[in-house]
């Protein structure tokens, strides 16, 4: 690869990487040159507060004990 390319190669992953604060970045090469540039990026959120989760859905999704029959 040249200079130039290598610089042009070099600005593309950087631009990828920009902002980016969780995630990947990955390059494919074919042959000593590169093809192609994946981003991949994550967003992460803050857990909600135990109250926050404790909602009419969560309360449906909590399983009671059930006695078992005896088997005869």
């Amino acid at each position: 690869m040249t200079q130039e390319m290598d610089n042009i190669w070099q600005q593309r992953i950087t631009e990828q990487l920009a902002g980016m604060q969780y995630g990947q970045v990955i390059v494919t090469v074919h042959d000593g040159q590169i093809v192609q540039i994946d981003r991949m990026e994550r967003t992460r959120y803050p857990l909600a507060s135990a109250k926050e989760s404790e909602g009419p859905l969560s309360a449906s999704k909590k399983k009671t004990a059930r006695p078992r029959l005896a088997s005869s």
